[in-house]
Order: C-alpha cells, then structure tokens, then sequence
C-alpha cells in the first residue's frame, strides 16, 4: 500500500447515520480475528495517538478503552481502512484474550454444518 496515495484523515472515512465505524480486530502475529467492536471519530483518533485500541460502547452510550478493566490491552501495530473507508482493521498485539469470556477470540463459536 502506498501510504502517500492512500493517506485518508480519521474524518474522511464513512461512518454510518449514528457516527459509528465497525472495527475488526486481528491478532498481527497469528491472524486470528479477535473481536469487532464499533469506533466513532474520536475512539479512531485516541486508538492513532495512543497506539491502544479505543472502542465506542453502543449499549453504554461511552468511550471505552479495550483492558481498561480486564487489563488485556491491545497494542495497536496497524490500522487499515476497506477500499469504501467504510471498515476498519485493527491489527494489535494482544495482552490477554480479547473476549469477556476469557476466550481468546469473540469468534469461538460455530454453526453445525
């Protein structure tokens, strides 16, 4: 990716009626899909500056940091837009599992074929 052509800024991409963006978070190393979780302009924005993942929480109306309680930050290595800037992909660095079940993936559950 030619980072000079593709340079978008956090308000150029397309968020949906509700200010929000979808995120896919992958582990850097394995490429294991970890979560999704939603961003608005300003988690985007806090998640380039801090190089940790920032999250907007639809059930709670709030920012959240992702390990704020569980401690299982991620270090955000590289974050990449959809060729609609209209998705998000988070590739961190986990501390911890990424689900609030202790699971290392959100992903770890599937359908009987």
């Amino acid at each position: 990716m030619n980072k000079e052509i593709d340079a978008l800024n956090v308000a150029d991409l397309t968020y949906n009626e509700a200010g929000l963006i979808p995120c896919i978070v992958q582990d850097a190393s394995t490429k294991d899909v970890l979560m999704m979780a939603w961003m608005n302009a300003e988690t985007v924005q806090r998640t380039l500056d801090e190089r940790t993942t920032w999250f907007f929480s639809r059930s709670r109306n709030k920012l959240w940091h992702k390990g704020e309680e569980s401690g299982n930050v991620q270090r955000l290595v590289e974050l990449r837009y959809d060729c609609d800037a209209d998705t998000l992909l988070a590739l961190v660095e986990p501390a911890g599992p990424a689900c609030h079940t202790g699971q290392n993936s959100c992903f770890y559950r599937s359908f009987d074929l």
